[in-house]
């Protein structure tokens, strides 16, 4: 192996990338597989892609309309994160990791706001 600039051993270059592609595809097969939040936000995502792409909306806007859904996405793949590691922890009640999980699940509350609003104002201006 070959040092890192940080100093820790490890994969450079286009090793690298592989390798971490790799593990993200993993990353997604988990998530799929143990959260039903990430197969339901993934199915809107599904679902929005080609409305979002029929309506005659701007390009931007059609850009804003999946992109809502696709950060919802991502905030979702992060809460799940962050359950996974503090369930890791232990299964005992503690005030800080209710905090962490109620805290994700507001992000992901925030997203889904936002992409209601989004699709809310995008619509109403093209159609009312």
């Amino acid at each position: 192996m070959t040092d890192t600039p940080s100093g820790k051993p490890g994969n450079t270059g286009i090793k690298r990338v592989i390798k971490a592609t790799g593990f993200s595809i993993q990353g997604l097969n988990a998530a799929f597989k143990h959260e039903a939040a990430i197969r339901q936000e993934l199915a809107m995502l599904v679902i929005a892609t080609p409305i979002a792409l029929l309506l005659d909306v701007t390009v931007v806007e059609k850009i804003l309309l999946v992109g809502v859904f696709v950060l919802i996405f991502m905030i979702e793949l992060l809460n799940s994160a962050i359950e996974a590691v503090v369930d890791r922890i232990g299964p005992e009640h503690h005030e800080l990791s209710g905090r962490a999980k109620d805290i994700g699940s507001a992000a992901v509350f925030v997203a889904l706001c936002f992409a209601g609003f989004t699709w809310l104002m995008i619509l109403g201006s093209n159609y009312l």
